[in-house]
């Protein structure tokens, strides 16, 4: 059994006004070359195949042209709700697509039955190739009832129970599910996990956004049930988690902040078979939109956009239809005083096939490290906006960790309202 993971897709992102549609459509065309030349026997994607809850329609014909192209090359697809995506939007389609053999698991439901969260992909033989733990994003409300009194500490640990328990009960109905399967077929199938959150150590990116209550990034590995592949999504780095070679972040195929301008994006192609696991593969993903994250001073700036172009032509810009202009954000030390900084730089970009997405001003502080200065709230998220204000204050830790705790509980409430 050969799968292609992959995760964050993020369909109907609008990248500082930019539309990816045209990368999105790029990297379709990609992936189905990818499976058949690997033979692929089926494709997960693990979570934020959409950007918001409310997509535009572009969008969702991108995503339907996935599951047709997937189809029609005889490749089975598991999709996974994350926390961007809307539970009625990846459900509005499901049935339809079923017909064409994808299987969609947009959320959980309190109580369910875990046989729900038990699939079987196959090979393109048609035959049974592992059997699936396919776990979506988890939001505290699936798992958990609010209980007043509770501290911050013990909200986390509730949370993380309930997510290792329901992993627990439905790994114990997959593993069922795959002794029944192997007396039909003579032959032992292999287990799969899949899931959509945060662990211990995981690397993460500015375009990342933790909507957990408390802090779920300190989800023990040793939660995970045991089985062969446990398949990722939400951090768009891809990393082994705790360096285990079995469990793995795949990363999104395309950059969504310029932190990961420099970041070879990946899909994973993971051979299985009876004894399990056999061999993890990266399929590096083409760079379909060149971006990049300059850091220089005034002066520095036309060599810097000389050397910046210069990679761009060198690596991918050549993966569209004609040259597709290299989309910057420039860093500016050493000019704090200067009114027309803005103006100045884009004088300086005029000449060359670029475009300047975000431009920033870099000052020293006193211990000589380099800070954003002049940012306004569009450039920061709430988590950053929280942390600088409570900085500001004198405050006890178990006060701290109560004000954050309350936070993510609001922070939860709206997301959950906003894709429901």
């Amino acid at each position: 059994m050969r799968l292609l993971h992959t995760s964050d897709w993020h369909f109907g992102q609008h990248f500082m006004g930019k539309s990816r549609q045209a990368e999105h459509a790029a990297l379709i065309d990609w992936l189905l070359q990818q499976v058949d030349a690997e033979q692929i026997d089926a494709v997960i994607i693990a979570g934020d195949i959409f950007d918001t809850g409310t997509p535009p329609s572009y969008a969702r014909e991108l995503y339907h042209r996935l599951a047709l192209g997937l189809a029609d090359a005889g490749v089975g697809l598991l999709l996974l709700g994350g926390n961007h995506d809307s539970p009625a939007v990846l459900s509005e389609s499901r049935e339809l697509l079923e017909r064409l053999g994808v299987i969609t698991l947009p959320a959980l439901t309190s109580g369910e039955d875990p046989n729900v969260a038990v699939k079987v992909l196959r090979q393109r033989d048609g035959q049974p190739g592992c059997v699936v733990c396919a776990l979506p994003y988890i939001r505290p409300r699936d798992v958990l009832s609010s209980q007043a009194g509770q501290s911050a500490e013990s909200k986390q640990e509730s949370l993380q129970q309930a997510i290792a328990a329901r992993y627990a009960t439905v790994h114990a109905a997959a593993r069922q599910k795959a002794e029944q399967l192997a007396a039909a077929i003579g032959r032992p199938l292999p287990l799969v996990a899949t899931g959509h959150l945060t662990t211990v150590g995981a690397s993460r990116s500015e375009s990342v956004r933790e909507i957990y209550v408390g802090s779920l990034d300190a989800f023990p590995t040793a939660a995970f049930p045991p089985v062969a592949y446990i398949a990722l999504g939400h951090i768009h780095r891809p990393q082994r988690v705790g360096g285990l070679e079995h469990i793995r972040y795949s990363g999104s195929p395309l950059p969504l902040s310029f932190d990961e301008a420099g970041q070879q994006k990946e899909m994973l192609c993971v051979d299985l078979d009876a004894g399990g696991l056999r061999q993890v593969w990266p399929l590096a993903v083409p760079r379909f939109q060149p971006l990049q994250a300059l850091r220089c001073s005034l002066a520095e700036l036309p060599t810097a956009l000389a050397t910046a172009v210069g990679q761009a032509d060198a690596t991918g810009r050549l993966a569209l239809p004609g040259p597709p202009p290299l989309w910057l954000e420039i860093a500016i030390s050493g000019e704090s005083g200067l009114a027309d900084l803005p103006a100045r730089v884009q004088a300086a970009c005029a000449e060359w096939p670029v475009e300047v997405l975000r431009i920033r001003r870099l000052r020293e502080t006193s211990s000589g490290i380099e800070r954003m200065a002049q940012e306004t709230l569009e450039e920061l998220s709430p988590d950053e906006v929280l942390k600088r204000r409570l900085a500001q204050e004198e405050l006890a830790p178990e006060q701290l960790a109560e004000l954050q705790a309350r936070y993510r509980i609001v922070v939860d409430q709206l997301t959950a309202n906003a894709v429901d």
